[in-house]
């Protein structure tokens, strides 16, 4: 979530369902030139994806525009059975301080009955100022964390016993990835829903390359798994997902697969690695912060009063 406030101003606001192409790459556009302004994308790579293949259930498009040029867009996704429906929103640059932001999350929260949870991603003050203008509350903080890799000195991990490592065969390991990961994230209602279209929509992307998706197997049953990105335009790693079944928690496998990744990452000559890890997840953030990895921002989230 970015942002804006102040004057009035005439626009009109369309609520879509599925985006168009030309519309689709309109959004991207936008998006394009905040993230070039902010120094980060106002929008996760999740609703990035849900931009285009067509409609999806639970999920709406908010189009904002000031003269038939679009200047603010908003993705409301209500997918989750117990949790408020979660937004993101953003204002191209040269159209802050006009209100615009104010009028999305106006339309968000009507759209969601007012119950409604919005990412400030960056946690960037005027994101703050907005949030505080449509009475929403913290009320989570998504840390991200970078270590470098140049000279990493981490030796071969040492997998528990009966367990191997190998890389992800796409088609062949998708369904049974998808119950291990709602298994391991069954706390984590945006990691933990994930379907065979969301796969899907990660396999065809540029980046996606099986050699650094590793799977932990013992006796033939998928028991852990880190799928690993590379962000090459900026020259990044990422501990995209690690996930481990419970039941295998607590035998040194989740260190074990964290290391085979950043050992992977480190060998495709990328100088850092990141990860994103909750920041009341006291446990992670300690075995990342022994990995050597500290906070290099914050995402907020915050929320309508329950």
């Amino acid at each position: 979530m970015t942002s804006d406030d102040t004057h009035p101003i005439a626009r009109s606001l369309e609520t879509l369902a599925e985006l168009a192409p030309d519309r689709a790459d309109a959004v991207l556009g936008l998006l394009a030139e905040a993230a070039r302004a902010d120094g980060r994308q106002a929008v996760s790579e999740q609703g990035r994806l849900l931009l285009g293949g067509g409609a999806r259930a639970g999920v709406s498009h908010l189009l904002l525009s000031v003269n038939g040029a679009l200047v603010g867009y908003a993705q409301l996704e209500d997918t989750d059975p117990v949790e408020a429906p979660a937004a993101e929103l953003v204002v191209h640059p040269a159209h802050r301080g006009h209100g615009h932001g104010r009028a999305l999350g106006a339309a968000l929260l009507a759209a969601s009955g007012k119950r409604l949870r919005v990412w400030a991603h960056g946690g960037h003050p005027a994101a703050r100022h907005l949030a505080q203008v449509l009475g929403l509350t913290l009320f989570r903080e998504l840390r991200q964390m970078r270590r470098p890799l140049t000279g990493l000195d981490l030796s071969e991990p040492a997998l528990p016993e009966g367990v191997t490592l190998r890389a992800f065969v796409p088609g062949h390991d998708d369904a049974a990835w998808l119950a291990v990961n709602a298994e391991a994230f069954a706390h984590h209602p945006e990691q933990g829903s994930l379907t065979q279209r969301d796969l899907d929509d990660r396999e065809a992307a540029a980046w996606f390359d099986p050699s650094g998706f590793f799977l932990a197997e013992r006796e033939g049953r998928l028991v852990g798994f880190h799928w690993t990105k590379v962000h090459a335009e900026e020259r990044l790693g990422e501990v995209y997902v690690l996930g481990v079944r419970p039941g295998a928690q607590g035998g040194g496998l989740g260190r074990a697969l964290t290391v085979t990744g950043l050992r992977h990452l480190a060998a495709r000559g990328l100088p850092t690695a990141m990860l994103y890890v909750d920041a009341d997840n006291k446990a992670a953030v300690s075995v990342y912060e022994r990995l050597g990895f500290t906070t290099y921002e914050t995402d907020l989230m915050y929320r309508t009063e329950t």
